[in-house]
């Protein structure tokens, strides 16, 4: 049963990678000022450089055959060249991801670890002044975009993980929260209770066992919602990492770039998400 669903996750993975990847090569083909490239434009190039520049253009009219030419590369470990950087995608993948990589996961950290803090008190204490400050903070920064706490890292010189963290933050805390209210309104809760167990022992052995498995779905979203604040992020902080190089193919329309980019991210977030999925579904089969 378990190796059927990973076999399940392991195709659906393949086949929406493939698809995104050629959604979003389509997608940039078809972007407005495709065939614009400002490199043309540049005076100290010479008529043979900027014939170059329009005949890389020239082969990506045909977005299937770019696509498929692509994926063949791909198979033998070359990922193409930037047209913007000069540079191959693999290497600056190589360079920049260890960047993001850290960004990513010290954010993560943090918000986990304030937003489980703040669900877990709340729950435990059952104030509702308690209950409604910390709704007010995670709503205030669930309101702020992106950008803004990217360019408020700028001003107060703070690490950038910190507004990764910062906008994750928010979104984990409303699902805990609302997960182990819901799991204290269970029968069992009351029936602990009425056996005179302490509000500390039901919380950690009969709240967060039952909100587990939904808390490791949480998690895998997460990843995905930071992953993608680490685009504005990095732009903005002028960090040199995945981030900042998405943005800057989106820019200069790198299509080959963008291309895996795009894969790479979207290869990420499903194995997030579909790990979550395989673990919580051996916990809940643990429990049966």
């Amino acid at each position: 049963m378990l190796g059927r669903k990973i076999a399940r996750h392991g195709l659906a993975i393949v086949a929406t990678v493939l698809l995104g990847g050629l959604l979003s090569a389509t997608l940039v083909r078809l972007a407005p000022g495709f065939d614009v490239d400002e490199a043309q434009l540049d005076p100290h190039l010479n008529s043979a450089s900027v014939q170059a520049l329009r005949q890389a253009r020239l082969e990506q009219h045909n977005i299937f055959r770019f696509y498929f030419h692509s994926l063949q590369r791909a198979a033998h470990g070359d990922l193409g060249t930037s047209i913007s950087l000069g540079q191959p995608v693999s290497v600056l993948l190589r360079e920049r991801a260890p960047l993001t990589l850290r960004l990513v996961g010290i954010g993560l950290l943090l918000s986990w670890a304030v937003a489980m803090a703040l669900a877990l008190s709340a729950a435990w204490l059952r104030v509702s002044a308690y209950d409604a400050l910390t709704t007010a903070i995670s709503g205030t920064f669930l309101c702020i975009p992106a950008a803004v706490l990217a360019l408020l890292s700028v001003l107060w010189n703070v690490p950038g993980a910190l507004a990764i963290g910062l906008i994750v933050f928010p979104r984990v805390y409303r699902y805990a929260r609302n997960l182990l209210a819901k799991a204290y309104s269970l029968p069992h809760i009351i029936t602990a209770r009425a056996k005179g167990l302490s509000e500390l022992r039901i919380l950690f052995w009969h709240v967060v066992p039952v909100a587990g498995p939904q808390l490791l779905a949480v998690a895998g979203v997460s990843v995905s919602i930071a992953v993608g604040a680490a685009i504005p992020v990095e732009a903005l902080c002028g960090l040199a990492g995945v981030g900042q190089l998405a943005w800057q193919a989106a820019l200069a329309r790198d299509l080959p770039l963008l291309t895996n980019l795009t894969i790479l991210v979207t290869i990420v977030t499903l194995l997030a998400n579909s790990g979550a999925d395989v673990i919580g579904h051996m916990l809940r089969g643990q429990e049966a």
